[in-house]
């Protein structure tokens, strides 16, 4: 199907936040777009408020009068997080309407423009943003579909004027091999989506499909260490042909030098913490350069950046307490983000509520989570998230629990940790977790700000 050809759309699943940028650019384009979602969000009521219809009822009744009928200027988009069950899904099967997934889009809608696209088990989010802020501010201009909140613009879709268009890559079911890119990024491989994938080596592979996508003339950056043949590699400390070096801690900033053998940057300044930010940063700048952007606006556009929600995000910073929120949840994101909050804050004592996300994750995995969630002060382990999944026998908070070693470790029920938060009064608190554990931010942040 074509973009041009596209008058309606409806959304099944439209509160991802891939999903509601998608739901963004068609309602910028003029078309008339719906969607259901199982759930209202403060994201859903946004895309309400912006003039989307949105259903929270999986029937057919729900549907406009517009989307009963199929025609050929109306496409429906879908998550695969949709049950199989659902009544709409079944509906727009039966009628024969031309179905597609979010990256399918994503493919059709970068068809013919200059596409800039992100992959990474994770850090694809945080570098995407970084991307487009950066094009952004220095004037060049884009438009951007993010997996996250952009603090700069309050939104995960930004609208530019050009024929330049920043993807997030997306890995699971190898829905990135929709896209064909002028320019790639790879942030990292890291085993995940084993469900789907069943090994490490097949989710490799479809890396290396990815990669393979790139056009002709395009041009392919990845993190250096990655078991990946070809493109330019980039790294923060590492030996390689893009890096930052000089990592320091400057107040609240990590700041560095961007090095890549033809240009330097001194003293680039970053709001984010973290090694693994400022190769997200290293890998922005080096896709800025090669669009000809000019150094010094690169600099004061990466010092501009402010990050992404629930990337390192700072609830509370008082002097009494700091409450930091981050969606890590797989155990090399958790800790990255752990190093993180120890470089800033060596002398505090770190206490994590930790949710996992996917009973499947949590036993491919429950050797490195109990490893790094080991290294933290004192630990609330929340409930399993199941968002998509069934339960698996004999894995739950417990068993992953018991392979803990560290001795102030528990399991909260999620109603119940505001309480226990109360009671420990922590100097240093942080939530970490991709299921509902963001319904506890703003109690937590009015139980600090209470204090």
């Amino acid at each position: 199907m074509k973009l041009d050809k596209i008058k309606r759309i409806y959304f099944v699943g439209i509160g991802g936040i891939g999903m509601s940028a998608l739901a963004r650019y068609f309602k910028n384009r003029g078309c008339e777009v719906c969607g259901y979602d199982k759930t209202r969000t403060t994201l859903t009521i946004a895309l309400e408020q912006e003039g989307i219809a949105i259903s929270y009822v999986d029937e057919v009744f729900s549907l406009p009068v517009d989307f009963l009928t199929n025609d050929e200027y109306t496409l429906v988009v879908y998550t695969p997080a949709i049950p199989k069950n659902s009544a709409l899904l079944h509906y727009f099967q039966e009628q024969g309407f031309v179905m597609k997934k979010r990256s399918e889009v994503l493919g059709i809608i970068s068809e013919g423009q200059f596409c800039i696209a992100v992959a990474g088990t994770h850090g694809k989010t945080t570098t995407s943003s970084i991307i487009a802020h950066v094009l952004t501010a220095t004037g060049f201009g884009c438009t951007a579909f993010l997996g996250g909140i952009a603090s700069n613009y309050n939104s995960n879709f930004l609208l530019g004027t050009n024929h330049v268009v920043v993807v997030e890559a997306d890995e699971y079911d190898r829905s990135f091999l929709t896209l064909h890119p002028d320019i790639s990024v790879i942030t990292s491989m890291d085993a995940d989506h084993l469900d789907i994938y069943g090994d490490a080596n097949q989710l490799q592979e479809s890396f290396r499909l990815f990669a393979g996508q790139l056009k002709p003339e395009g041009t392919l950056f990845v993190k250096a260490g990655l078991p990946l043949e070809g493109g330019l590699n980039y790294s923060a400390g590492m030996d390689s042909p893009i890096k930052g070096e000089n990592i320091r801690v400057a107040g609240s900033k990590f700041v560095f030098d961007y090095v890549d053998g033809a240009v330097e940057i001194s003293d680039v300044a970053l709001m984010l913490p973290g090694k693994h930010n400022v190769e997200n940063a290293v890998a922005a700048i080096a896709v800025a350069l090669k669009l000809g952007i000019d150094a010094d606006q690169i600099k004061g556009a990466i010092a501009s950046f402010k990050g992404v929600k629930r990337r390192f995000e700072y609830i509370v910073n008082t002097k009494n307490h700091i409450y930091i929120d981050d969606y890590a949840h797989h155990p090399e994101e958790l800790k990255a983000c752990f190093h993180a909050v120890r470089q800033l804050y060596p002398e505090k004592k770190m206490t994590v509520i930790f949710q996992p996300h996917l009973f499947s994750r949590t036993r491919d995995f429950a050797d490195g989570f109990a490893a790094v969630l080991s290294t933290v002060d004192d630990l609330i382990l929340l409930d399993i998230y199941p968002a998509r999944e069934l339960p698996i026998e004999g894995v739950d908070s417990a068993f992953l629990l018991d392979k803990i070693t560290l001795k102030s470790k528990e399991i909260c029920a999620k109603d119940l940790v505001l309480e226990r938060i109360k009671t420990k009064n922590p100097e240093l608190l942080i939530t970490v977790g991709a299921g509902d554990i963001d319904t506890l931010i703003q109690p937590l942040k009015t139980n600090f700000t209470n204090v």
